[in-house]
């Protein structure tokens, strides 16, 4: 039986040497967070950015009232189809436990 890739004791010992190597670098702690751009280049950057927002805003396909009001019509046919559905098992659930504590104390 062949082997699947990656599995190979060499593979294996690489992936160790590698996750060793990255947790024994050292982290510097808050040094090396690195700084953004600043308070001037984003406002530089603010009207690109809107730009394509409204981009990408104006690739949304929207539903219809119909397509909405129907999908919610069928939501809420669901919930009440879930809810009698749990409510018929917890009545049988229900009456199960008390038939068999009834039985076991004898009464």
């Amino acid at each position: 039986m062949a082997r699947k890739p990656g599995k190979t004791p060499q593979a294996i010992r690489d992936r160790a040497a590698k996750t060793a190597a990255a947790m024994a670098a050292p982290s510097g702690g808050a040094a090396a967070v690195a700084k953004g751009p600043g308070l001037i280049q984003n406002l530089m950057n603010a009207p690109k950015f809107f730009r394509e927002v409204r981009a990408e805003a104006r690739k949304i396909t929207w539903t219809s009232r119909s397509e909405t009001w129907i999908t919610s019509v069928m939501v809420a046919i669901m919930v009440v189809l879930a809810a009698l559905f749990f409510w018929i098992v917890n009545s049988i659930l229900s009456f199960a436990i008390t038939w068999l504590l009834r039985v076991a104390t004898g009464g």
